[in-house]
């Protein structure tokens, strides 16, 4: 019996979505101080302000530490660093293209924020919450080490202790360090700008004693069917187990749902039935408000239910088949040089995927800021969301998978409840051998752990060395994921565009497949016959080719996310006519116009529409 017991809780818990330990989610829910707006820096390439002249780290109580105060106590003090409003950076914002002289900068930049807060009764609990810090962050308040993070696009908070905070003058500081190492995540070599800072917002979040720290309310599996009643399962953790005999209440006011559910323990499970819902779907997508209470906490939140699998050889979204008419996008808005992370930019990356016909979206290769997942929801765009396992990962280092598995864990925690979130992507153009295999697949068991609602996949690798008419894709790493997915760029490296015409692609994993890149350089407003490299004629004749041979794709494939939406930075990217620093890839140049290939492409996601809303 005891084993039996053990499978089912196994089986229940594979289900779920286990948040990290001390991830307060649903941020936007809470009552918090912005921290946002100008900080003063120090530029420290020699991280003089974290070590000694011997190279060994500063105590915390040493003076010269640049975490502790710049003013001097008396005019004998000797002080060698001072924050000044002279040298101000956005937050948040990539120091990058703040100054000119940051340009190509790589290195520890310390920032410095004071700030006021209004302290409440004993019992309230301070968290320090950062977006995204890239790479590194070490962060101390009034001269105390708050902790260290890694991983330079998901969320951390450090709890901050009550009596650590004064209602007046509180001296923040972060040493940001966006160095790139052969043992992070993403490792030294990658086809993007490294832009480094505190790169997405900051809030110092106030919640009680004891409260909510983190929920899933989603559809279970196959519970879309005729039945007017929907299947709902999640689970409600607070930051500690509450008193005997506490209760958890979900209601959803726009149902006139309302359900208690005794507390059992720091995690209660949910499993209820829920009336006459409305399923999120690309048409319709329909957010109802969740409100989730206890004795001693609430927050709410704007969720969309449906169910998302891959079936057979099709990927079904609420019980129907789905085509995904996809684009890549990096997160950055080029016209202005810089790391996306307002509402504003988050709207135009989608609304110009809208205008090219899309559904879907891969946010590549790292997640993209919240704002750009939460704007999905509401515009009913589906997502792929990924971490930058990327290239060549040092997949034998114990060391560098748990480094990625915490970046997978803060991805899905903060995005579990988004129902544009369709796939967790464990990494892209990862290079085939055994410890990479096995690296890859203890990412997807760790996704499915967290989360089995959604598909897994990751963007496989073509050798184009190996290329012939008839190309399979057979990574061993297909038998493990849900959406056999696969970057080929035939006509750009491998080619000219007419080898299309020859070529077709399959897969004997009898599982959906997709196309997650390609595509070809182009210059905004450079013409030329159609053979000439970087013109626009060029990558219209190779979207011609490409539409053609993807017009001949087995029925089981299911969609694509040509590469890119917009042109954006990259230092690999060196031709001085064409590139000059830049990935010419978009649709889009790097002023927001629409190159030759855009009406290709969209014509024939017009025709895809077409064709998949008939059934």
């Amino acid at each position: 019996m005891k084993k039996i017991l053990t499978v089912l809780l196994l089986l229940v818990c594979s289900t779920m979505t286990f948040a990290q330990d001390n991830l307060v989610s649903n941020t936007a829910a809470r009552t918090s101080l912005s921290l946002n707006g100008k900080w003063q820096y120090i530029v420290d390439p020699y991280e003089t302000g974290f070590y000694d002249y011997r190279y060994k780290e500063l105590k915390e109580t040493n003076k010269d530490a640049y975490w502790n105060t710049d003013v001097q106590a008396n005019r004998t003090e000797k002080k060698e660093h001072g924050y000044v409003d002279k040298y101000s950076l956005e937050v948040p914002g990539d120091w990058n293209h703040q100054q000119p002289e940051f340009l190509y900068y790589e290195g520890t930049v310390w920032y410095k924020k004071s700030f006021d807060i209004l302290k409440g009764n004993a019992d309230q609990r301070y968290f320090l919450y950062f977006g995204a810090v890239n790479y590194r962050a070490d962060v101390y308040l009034n001269g105390k080490k708050l902790g260290m993070h890694k991983g330079g696009f998901t969320p951390f908070n450090f709890e901050v202790p009550q009596e650590l905070l004064k209602e007046k003058d509180n001296f923040l500081v972060v040493k940001v360090d966006n160095k790139r190492h052969a043992d992070e995540v993403p490792t030294l070599n990658t086809d993007w700008w490294n832009y480094g800072g505190i790169t997405r917002e900051v809030k110092l979040i106030t919640v009680p004693g004891t409260f909510i720290q983190d929920f899933v309310v989603q559809l279970k599996k196959n519970s879309t069917g005729k039945a007017p009643d929907k299947e709902v399962q999640g689970w409600v953790k607070l930051n500690q187990a509450p008193a005997a005999g506490e209760t958890v209440t979900i209601e959803i006011p726009a149902l006139k749902f309302k359900k208690e559910i005794p507390a059992t323990g720091q995690t209660t499970v949910l499993n209820f039935k829920l009336p006459k819902v409305q399923l999120w779907s690309t048409g319709n997508p329909k957010l109802y408000q969740v409100i989730v209470r206890t004795k001693h906490d609430q927050t709410t939140d704007r969720i969309g239910f449906r169910t998302i699998e891959a079936h057979g050889t099709q990927v079904l979204l609420n019980g129907k088949p789905v085509f995904m008419r996809g684009i890549s996008i990096h997160g950055e808005i080029p016209q202005e040089m810089r790391r996306a992370y307002s509402e504003e930019d988050a709207a135009q990356l989608l609304h110009q995927s809208i205008e090219l016909g899309c559904n879907m979206v891969r946010l590549a290769h790292y997640p993209h800021d919240e704002k750009i997942t939460r704007l999905a929801d509401s515009l009913g765009i589906l997502v792929w969301s990924e971490i930058p396992v990327y290239w060549t990962i040092d997949f034998g280092n114990a060391e560098v998978l748990e480094k990625a598995k915490a970046q997978l864990t803060e991805m899905i925690t903060r995005d579990h409840n988004r129902a544009s979130v369709i796939i967790w992507s464990v990494g892209n153009e990862t290079p085939i051998s055994p410890e990479r295999t096995a690296f890859m697949h203890n990412l997807l068991i760790k996704a499915r752990e967290l989360d089995n609602t959604r598909m897994v996949s990751a963007a496989l690798e073509v050798n184009y060395s190996a290329l012939n008419d008839k190309n399979i894709i057979d990574d061993p790493l297909g038998e493990f994921v849900d959406l056999v997915a696969f970057n080929e760029y035939l006509g750009w490296y491998g080619g000219l565009p007419d080898k299309c015409r020859t070529t077709s692609w399959d897969t004997p994993y009898e599982k959906p497949l997709f196309i997650s890149e390609t595509g070809g350089d182009a210059k905004g407003g450079f013409h030329a016959d159609s053979l000439t490299r970087f013109s626009e004629e060029y990558q219209e004749w190779y979207y011609k080719e490409q539409i053609a041979m993807i017009k001949r794709m087995p029925a089981k494939f299911v969609g694509i996310s040509p590469w890119v939406l917009s042109d954006f930075r990259s230092p690999k990217r060196n031709n001085p006519l064409y590139q000059d620093g830049w990935n010419r890839k978009g649709f889009y140049d790097d002023k927001g116009n629409k190159k030759k290939s855009f009406f290709l492409m969209r014509a024939y996601y017009d025709e895809m529409k077409k064709k998949y809303d008939k059934k």
